[in-house]
């Protein structure tokens, strides 16, 4: 085989010399059907070691045998029934390579998004502990959404994932956003819903929500991660450059870190845009519907009586109300911050919303009126009772017992 630097150097003066290739052959002391092929080949000589047979190669009819049929089936399971005694690589290699040939076609789609059209959501939980109490730590969730058109970003952390931090979490990032997407694309989140005999099936408080904000809410088929995408590579870029080093105090500096970084993270480059989200959200929002007159009824709310105990129960924590409220029916509302308490109209509690789990808080104010209140009723005195009481004569009881009466 003529070597690579001969046959550069053969079309080098045949090509620009315009050497003839008898003297090519003379001068280079090579035949002269050497230079000819190499003349009439376009690139330069290489060489190739023959392939060595695989001893994958007698079971391979029954290999695609199986798959045709069964294009999922497990490597071991295909071994197993082809009676294979050998090398387990060589055999899975093979397998991997031919498996595609038979499984269905499933090309991704790439879609584009209108102004205004819909905004993906997702809970990220964050791989930190996040601090909530002396000496403890949670994993929280954090709400995602993303407008699909000017992939415009909000997040924010929730105490937890029940539906009443959902939804005033959600009303939160719209409030903020200033308009209503017309489409909120979810998972099979257990506030949001469900897929049942097929159809999907919203809870009754993501009906009432949506009802008020006159969007709709759509949710994902079953293990369809791609349905939202855009949410799910955004869990992503938060979890790779936001969250590392960096240091949290508790759920409110965690939101404050975030939303520093969320101005500028908007104001970055997009490389599938081409553009910034912020150059793209001005057209979003006035595409959007516009936020409903009166705010959906979100977080946590429920009317009581209180009893003597005066604590009422917010997901899984007790918060204390002045003992004056005994007795008497108290409504309890809840949101993201504070958990309020009032009797006829007057507050009897507030307190900032606790993020940790079974814990009770107490107002020093309601225990030292209920201290007062016990004291009170311990020192009270019963009066004494000034009733006359008639007597009876003696002579009686003998008449009721049958005794005759001596003179």
């Amino acid at each position: 085989m003529i070597k690579v630097e001969d046959w550069a150097e053969i079309r080098r003066l045949h090509r620009a010399e315009g050497m003839p290739i008898k003297a090519i052959a003379r001068h280079l002391g090579i035949a002269r059907n050497t230079v000819r092929r190499a003349l009439a080949a376009e690139e330069p000589p290489k060489y190739q070691r023959p392939g060595k047979k695989s001893i994958v190669d007698a079971v391979e009819p029954q290999i695609r045998q199986l798959l045709q049929q069964w294009p999922d089936m497990p490597a071991t399971v295909i071994a197993e029934r082809i009676g294979w005694q050998r090398s387990m690589t060589v055999l899975k290699d093979r397998i991997r390579q031919i498996r595609p040939e038979y499984r269905p076609l499933d090309p991704a789609s790439r879609t584009s998004y209108q102004p205004g059209e819909l905004a993906q959501c997702d809970l990220w939980f964050p791989p930190a502990r996040i601090p909530v109490g002396p000496d403890r730590g949670m994993s929280l969730p954090v709400l995602v959404l993303v407008c699909g058109y000017s992939r415009w970003l909000l997040a924010r952390m929730l105490p937890s994932r029940a539906a009443g931090d959902l939804f005033a979490g959600i009303w939160a990032l719209l409030s903020l956003l200033g308009a209503t997407p017309k489409t909120l694309v979810w998972d099979n989140e257990g506030a949001i819903g469900g897929w049942k005999g097929g159809r999907a099936q919203l809870t009754q408080d993501a009906e009432a929500f949506r009802g008020t904000l006159g969007a709709r809410i759509l949710q994902c088929r079953p293990a369809d991660p791609e349905a939202k995408g855009l949410v799910e590579r955004a869990n992503g870029y938060l979890e790779t450059s936001f969250l590392p080093g960096r240091a949290f105090t508790g759920p409110h500096d965690f939101n404050t870190q975030l939303e520093g970084w969320l101005q500028r993270a908007n104001h970055r480059h997009h490389r599938r845009l081409d553009c910034r989200p912020a150059d793209r959200i001005g057209a979003d929002r006035a595409a959007m519907v516009a936020l409903p007159p009166v705010p959906p009824i979100v977080g946590w709310r429920s009317a009581t009586r209180l009893t003597r105990d005066h604590y009422v129960r917010i997901a899984s924590n007790d918060y204390s109300v002045h003992p004056s409220a005994i007795g008497r029916l108290v409504e309890v509302v809840a949101d993201l911050e504070h958990v309020t308490v009032t009797c006829a109209g007057q507050v009897v509690a507030r307190h900032e919303r606790c993020w940790d789990v079974h814990q009770t808080l107490t107002d020093p104010a309601h225990a030292q009126a209920a201290a007062a209140l016990r004291s009170a009723r311990l020192q009270a005195v019963a009066p004494p009772v000034d009733t006359e009481v008639e007597q009876r004569r003696l002579s009686d009881y003998d008449s009721l017992l049958g005794i005759e009466t001596v003179a």
